[in-house]
C-alpha cells in the first residue's frame, strides 16, 4: 500500500536525503517533490496526500504560510515540519499552526520512524473502514431480491473496498461477457459484450481465479486496444463463485498499482457474498413463481368448490326436496293402506333424507367457512357459550352441569365463532347422553408469554387417543351411529374456523372419562388479519 507524500523542500540535497531514509526503512512511498509557493498550492489542488512534509524556511515563503495553506486545503492529513535549526519557539509555532510532528533535518532516522508510524496507522485506519465497507455490503446484499441492487452494491463497494478508481460488474451469459454495470471515474465497457477468449474478465472466468496485472500494456491477456481509450493502467479481476463462475468483479486503477493480497481477498469476499445474494434471487424468484403457481391452482380450486356448492345446495337439494316431499304425502295419505312394514320403510326413506339434508347443510357451511371474510369485531365466547347452551332446551330433558368461565374476550369473527362453539359444546352435550352425572366445563388457561387457550371440556365417553389424528378429517368418526349419530363434518369445520382465526385445536381423551378440545386463536395481544 503506497504512501502518497507531498514534499515542500528548496534544497535538493535534503530532499534526496528524505527520500533515502524512507527508501532504507522500506516505507512504499510515492513522494512528489515541490518548492516554492506557487508549485506547493498547485500540488495542493491536484490530488489528495497521506502526508505532507514541508520546510520550515524558504525564500519568500515560510513553513507556517505552507502550514495555512495545508490546512485549508487538506485538514485531516498529517503535515510535519522539517527544520535546520532547534529554535523552541519557532517549533512551537509550527505546532500551533496545526503541525503533527517537528523533525530537525539532521534527525532524518527519526523523521523515518515518525513516517513509519503513520504508515502503519493509514493501514490500519484503510483496513477498518474496508471492513465496515465489507461488512455493509454484505448486510445489504442479505437483504437484495433483484439482480440490479445487486450490482448496485457491489460496483459502489468493490471501488471503496480498494480505493480503485473505477470498477465493473461483469456476467456471463454462455461464451460471452456482458459488462452489466460500472462504477468508475470515466466511461469503461457499460452494456458491452466481449467473447470469454479475449478479455480478462473471460480468462478469470474460464480459469476460476483472479487476475492481478500492474501494467495492463506488459500483460498479452489483456486487449490493448479495448484499453487505450480508458484511464485504466493496472487492474484486479477477480470470479464471482470460483468453483463455477457467474461472472467476475473487477478493479481499475488510474496510475500504476500493483495490487495487494489483501486488496484481492477483499475482492473475492465481496465476490463470494454477491454469488450467495444472486443464488438467493434465483431461489427467491423461484419460490415467488411457485406461489404465483400455487395461488392460481387455489383459485381454480375456490371456482370449484364454489360450484361444488352451487350443485350440492342447488342440483342435490331439489331431488332430495321431492324425496321429502313425496315421502310425507304418501305417508298422510296412505298410512291406512300401507301395512306395518311399508310404513317403517317409508319413514326410513323420510329419516335417510333427513340425514342427507343435514349433511348437505354441513358440506355448505364447512365451504362458507373456507371462503367467507373474516368480519373481526370483539367478541364474548362466555355470552356465546350460555346462548348455546340455552338452546339445547330442545333436547330431552337432561340435567347436566355447565360451568362456564366469564370473561373470555377475544377478537375474531362472531358468526364463525359461535359456529366452532355450537360444533364442540353440541358434540360434549351429545357425548355426556350416557353418562351418569354429566359435565361440561367451557374456560381457559394461560401461561405467561404463551397464547391463551380456551378449552371445552365433557366427562363423556371420550376416546381413545391413538385414533385422535382422524379427528378433524371430514367423514372420519370415532364412534359408530348406533352409539352416537352424525356425519363427521362438525370437527373438521371447527378447525377450519380455529386455523382462520390463526390458531391451533387438539383433543386430549379417554374412553369413557370424556375429552377436552382446546384451541387458540392468533398469539394473545396480536390484532387479527383477515385473509
Amino acid at each position: 500500500m503506497l504512501l502518497r507524500i507531498l514534499h515542500l523542500e528548496d534544497h535538493p540535497d535534503d530532499a534526496f536525503f528524505v527520500e533515502q531514509a524512507l527508501s532504507d526503512l522500506g516505507i512504499p512511498a510515492s513522494i512528489n517533490q515541490v518548492h516554492g509557493h506557487a508549485a506547493f498550492a498547485t500540488a495542493l489542488e491536484s490530488e489528495p496526500y497521506d502526508l505532507i512534509l514541508a520546510d520550515h524556511a524558504m525564500p519568500g515563503f515560510t513553513g507556517l504560510q505552507a502550514l495555512e495553506m495545508a490546512r485549508k486545503k487538506l485538514p485531516e492529513t498529517p503535515i510535519i515540519c522539517l527544520s535546520g535549526n532547534s529554535d523552541r519557539k519557532q517549533i512551537q509555532a509550527s505546532f500551533a499552526a496545526g503541525a503533527s510532528d517537528c523533525v530537525h533535518k539532521d534527525n532524518l532516522r527519526q523523521l523515518a520512524v515518525i513516517i513509519e508510524r503513520y504508515y502503519q496507522n493509514r493501514q490500519l485506519t484503510r483496513r477498518n473502514r474496508a471492513m465496515k465497507c465489507l461488512v455493509s455490503a454484505v448486510q445489504e446484499l442479505s437483504l437484495a431480491r433483484d439482480l440490479p441492487t445487486v450490482m448496485a452494491i457491489v460496483r459502489h463497494a468493490a471501488r471503496e473496498l480498494t480505493g480503485a478508481d473505477g470498477a465493473t460488474f461483469v456476467l456471463r451469459e454462455g461464451e460471452c461477457c456482458h459488462y452489466a454495470d460500472e462504477d468508475a471515474i470515466s466511461p469503461l465497457w457499460k452494456g458491452q459484450r466481449f467473447p470469454l477468449s479475449s478479455c480478462i474478465s473471460g480468462w478469470v472466468m474460464l480459469n476460476r481465479e483472479p487476475a492481478v496485472i500492474e501494467d495492463i500494456y506488459k500483460d498479452p491477456r489483456i486487449p490493448a486496444d479495448a484499453y487505450r481509450p480508458t484511464f485504466v493502467k493496472s487492474l484486479a479481476m477477480v470470479p464471482i463463485r470460483p468453483d463455477c463462475p457467474l461472472g467476475a468483479i473487477g478493479n481499475y486503477w488510474a496510475q500504476g498499482h500493483l495490487p495487494t493480497t489483501e486488496e484481492v481477498e477483499l475482492l473475492q469476499t465481496l465476490a463470494n457474498t454477491t454469488a450467495v445474494a444472486m443464488e438467493n434471487i434465483q431461489i427467491h424468484d423461484e419460490l415467488e413463481q411457485r406461489v404465483k403457481s400455487r395461488t392460481a391452482q387455489l383459485e381454480a380450486a375456490n371456482h370449484e368448490l364454489e360450484a361444488f356448492s352451487y350443485a350440492v345446495s342447488h342440483d342435490l337439494g331439489a331431488p332430495l326436496r321431492s324425496i321429502q316431499g313425496f315421502s310425507g304425502l304418501l305417508l298422510q295419505k296412505s298410512t291406512a293402506k300401507l301395512d306395518k312394514d311399508e310404513n317403517l320403510w317409508v319413514q326410513k326413506i323420510r329419516n335417510a333424507g333427513d340425514c342427507m339434508g343435514q349433511l348437505i347443510d354441513d358440506l355448505l357451511r364447512l365451504s362458507q367457512v373456507v371462503r367467507a371474510e373474516l368480519k373481526l369485531e370483539q367478541v364474548d365466547l362466555s355470552q356465546l357459550a350460555r346462548d348455546i347452551v340455552a338452546g339445547f332446551s330442545s333436547f330431552p330433558a337432561r340435567q347436566v352441569d355447565v360451568n362456564i368461565t366469564c370473561d373470555l374476550i377475544v377478537d375474531g369473527d362472531r358468526g364463525l365463532l359461535k359456529a366452532a362453539l355450537e360444533n364442540l359444546l353440541s358434540n360434549a352435550w351429545k357425548y355426556t347422553s350416557k353418562t351418569a352425572q354429566p359435565c361440561i366445563e367451557v374456560g381457559s388457561t394461560e401461561q405467561q408469554g404463551q397464547p391463551c387457550v380456551y378449552y371445552v371440556r365433557d366427562n363423556g365417553a371420550g376416546f381413545n387417543m391413538v385414533n385422535a389424528k382422524k379427528l378433524f378429517q371430514p367423514f372420519n368418526r370415532l364412534h359408530s351411529d348406533r352409539e352416537f349419530a352424525g356425519n363427521g363434518i362438525g370437527l373438521a369445520t371447527v378447525q377450519r374456523i380455529i386455523q382462520r382465526h390463526g390458531g391451533q385445536i387438539w383433543a386430549e381423551a379417554a374412553v369413557d372419562k370424556g375429552a377436552t378440545f382446546y384451541f387458540t386463536l392468533g398469539n394473545k395481544g396480536e390484532k387479527l388479519q383477515t385473509e
